[in-house]
């Protein structure tokens, strides 16, 4: 923490909260009210400054709106589901594209792929919301982080630790829905991150990934952890 002052806290599921080292707060896939993984002390957000959608899923967007009205944060996705949410009466939208980069509140954001699907569900019916992405977050005096948000493993993933170089790497290993711990030990080893967060299992019986499974699928790769965290816990980054 006093390397760098960038903190993350998972808060269940694909749901990430970074704090940065001038406080600001970046909520990455905001679902937490219908979140079973969620603990009922972290529900109620104090503050949320940047939100981030990798997709439009209702287990990665089902509190967007809600906080977006609440906190009024700028919050970022891929441009069809930020159409969807001005519709919802979403205001400070800034919608982008795979390849492409903006600065918000300090960080650099870059949208990279993912290989996963994007409708959401209106009113009872499934609509286009765009691709699922990814975001590659470069903090200032801090790590360059990737959450790959839904994804299954892809080639690229190499092309995407050459270009960034990412220290801190959130991946899903819950099978099913995602990659399993068998794939995703195959994506560190084309990312090389110093520090694995694994994401996106447990919550529903069918999400049977755990982090003890990805140790060992990388059990030979040297300068890799994993970090493990529980939903609710934090931990800070330190160089």
């Amino acid at each position: 923490m006093k390397a760098s002052g960038l903190s993350v806290t998972y808060l269940g599921h694909g749901t990430m909260l970074f704090q940065t080292s001038s406080g600001k707060r970046i909520l990455i896939d905001p679902w937490v009210q219908g979140n079973p993984g969620c603990p009922e002390d972290k529900k109620k957000l104090e503050r949320v400054d940047l939100v981030l959608i990798t997709h439009g899923h209702f287990d990665h967007i089902g509190d967007a709106v809600a906080i977006a009205k609440e906190h009024s944060p700028t919050v970022v996705g891929i441009y069809e589901t930020c159409a969807w949410l001005e519709s919802k009466g979403v205001q400070k939208l800034s919608g982008m594209n795979k390849g492409g980069s903006q600065i918000v509140e300090g960080v650099k954001i870059t949208m990279v792929h993912a290989d996963h699907s994007c409708g959401i569900l209106d009113d009872g019916k499934i609509i286009y919301g765009g691709e699922a992405v990814g975001y590659i977050l470069k903090f200032e005096n801090g790590p360059t982080v990737y959450h790959s948000g839904d994804t299954a493993v892809f080639g690229d993933m190499a092309l995407i630790a050459k270009l960034y170089k990412p220290q801190i790497a959130c991946l899903p290993i819950g099978d099913f829905y995602t990659m399993s711990p068998y794939e995703a030990g195959f994506a560190v080893r084309m990312i090389k991150p110093k520090t694995v967060i694994p994401m996106h299992y447990g919550t529903f019986p069918v999400l049977i990934g755990t982090p003890d499974a990805l140790r060992k699928e990388i059990k030979g790769v040297k300068g890799v952890k994993v970090l493990g965290l529980k939903p609710g816990e934090s931990s800070a980054y330190n160089r």
